[in-house]
C-alpha cells in the first residue's frame, strides 16, 4: 500500500494505566509528511483492570496468556465503541501498540497483551500491530519506538521530552537519531497518590506540600541505570525490584515520598536537557505525556535545567503516542523503515508491525 494519503485510528495503553488513548488521524506523504489530529479521546480504565493491569507482571505464562484472550476482546469492545461513537470514514488500518507487561529485553523478551488475530477480526478492520517483538529478537531494547515520529514530524525541536509512565527523550545528533528512557515517572507517583485517594498528583501539589529528603533523594539518584549509557529501556519489573523497595524502606509518609520522588525525577530529566547539545534558545523541547500537566515539576525541570520548558497543545500532550504508532502503522504498510537501531541497539534498521486481516 504506496498512497499518499491515510487514515489510521492509533491506539495506545501506556504503562501509567490512564487509559486507552484512541486518536484517529490523517497523514499526507507531500515533500514531508504531514498530519491531522481529527477525533481524539482517552477511555479510562475500570479500577477492575487497573488492579489486574498492575498485578499482571506476576501471573505464570499460562494465566498471562488468558490475560492476552481477555484483553484483547476488551480491547476490541472499546475500539467497536470509539467507532460507533466517531464514525471514521475510510479508516485504512488500526495500529495498536497493546499494553506492556513484561519488558525484558536483555533476555530478549518483551510482551504486550491485545495483539491478538482475533482484534482484527472482532473490530473487522486491517491491524497493525505487536510492534516491539522484532525489535528485541534483532537485538534491540524494543524501545522507545517513538523517534521515527520524531524524526520525521517533530524535527523542528531540539529535543522530544516524553513523560510518561516512565520519562523518554529523542532527539538528533551528528545527523543520528538518538533515544532513551531516562527514569520511571507517573508509573511511580501514581502508585503513591491511588494510596491516599487520588488518582494522580494534580498539578503536582501533593508534591509541593511535602517534604523532600535528601538521604533517599541521594540514594535514588545513585540508581545504576543512570550510569548504563544508551541504548536503554525500562519496564515496570525494573521499578517493583529497585525503586519501589527504596521507596518502602524509607518509611516516609506518602506525601513526602511522592515530594522526593517528583524532585527525583526532576533532577533525572534536568540533567539530560542540560547535556543535550540539539536543544537551543530557538528550537526548545517538545513536552508531552501526562507529566506536561505536572505544574510543579515542570517548574522544577525550569528551574534545574536552566531552560525554558513549554509543554505542547493538550490535544499533543495526550495522544502524541497514539498519533505515532499509528504512523508506524503507516510506515508499515508501506514496507518502510519504521524503527531506528540507533535509538534500540538493534542490528539494523527495519520495519516493524505485525499485520492481520479481518
Amino acid at each position: 500500500m504506496n498512497s499518499t494519503s491515510y487514515t489510521v485510528l492509533g491506539v495506545m495503553s501506556g504503562t501509567s494505566l490512564d487509559g486507552v488513548d484512541f486518536a484517529y488521524i490523517r497523514f499526507t506523504k507531500k515533500d514531508n509528511w504531514e498530519y491531522e489530529l481529527l477525533d481524539c479521546e482517552t477511555i479510562a480504565y475500570e479500577p477492575f483492570w487497573v488492579l489486574r493491569l498492575r498485578e499482571a507482571v506476576s501471573l505464570s505464562q499460562n494465566e498471562l496468556q488468558e490475560l492476552d484472550v481477555v484483553y484483547t476482546r476488551y480491547l476490541a469492545t472499546l475500539i467497536n465503541d470509539f467507532r460507533k461513537r466517531h464514525p471514521l470514514k475510510n479508516l485504512d488500518a488500526i495500529a495498536s501498540h497493546g499494553h506492556t507487561i513484561l519488558h525484558q529485553p536483555d533476555q530478549g523478551y518483551t510482551y504486550q497483551i491485545g495483539n491478538l488475530p482475533e482484534l482484527a477480526k472482532l473490530c473487522e478492520k486491517l491491524v497493525i500491530c505487536d510492534f516491539r517483538v522484532e525489535d528485541v529478537a534483532l537485538g534491540g531494547q524494543g524501545a522507545p519506538l517513538v523517534p521515527i515520529g520524531d524524526s520525521l514530524l517533530f524535527n523542528a525541536y531540539g529535543a522530544c521530552l516524553n513523560i510518561g509512565g516512565f520519562a523518554n527523550i529523542s532527539f538528533s545528533e551528528n545527523n543520528t537519531r538518538i533515544a532513551y528512557d531516562i527514569c520511571a515517572t507517573n508509573i511511580v507517583l501514581n502508585s503513591f497518590t491511588t494510596k491516599i485517594g487520588y488518582d494522580y498528583d494534580k498539578d503536582g501539589e501533593i508534591a509541593a506540600s511535602g517534604t523532600i529528603h535528601q538521604a533517599l533523594l541521594s540514594e535514588l539518584n545513585a540508581l545504576a541505570f543512570y550510569k548504563n549509557s544508551y541504548p536503554k529501556s525500562l519496564g515496570l519489573e525494573w521499578v517493583k525490584a529497585v525503586v519501589f523497595p527504596i521507596l518502602e524502606r524509607s518509611g516516609l509518609s506518602v506525601e513526602d515520598r511522592i515530594a522526593t520522588y517528583t524532585e527525583h525525577m526532576a533532577v533525572q530529566l534536568a540533567e539530560v536537557l542540560r547535556n543535550c547539545k540539539s536543544i537551543t534558545s530557538s528550537n526548545g523541547v517538545l513536552v508531552t505525556g501526562g507529566g506536561a500537566y505536572n505544574v510543579y515539576l515542570m517548574k522544577r525541570l525550569e528551574e534545574l535545567s536552566g531552560l525554558k520548558i513549554k509543554k505542547a497543545a493538550p490535544k499533543m500532550i495526550e495522544f502524541k503516542e497514539a498519533l505515532i504508532f499509528s504512523f508506524m502503522g503507516v510506515l508499515r504498510l508501506r514496507n518502510t523503515i519504521n524503527v531506528l537501531r540507533s535509538v534500540t541497539g538493534a542490528s539494523e534498521d527495519h520495519c516493524a508491525g505485525k499485520l492481520y486481516s479481518p
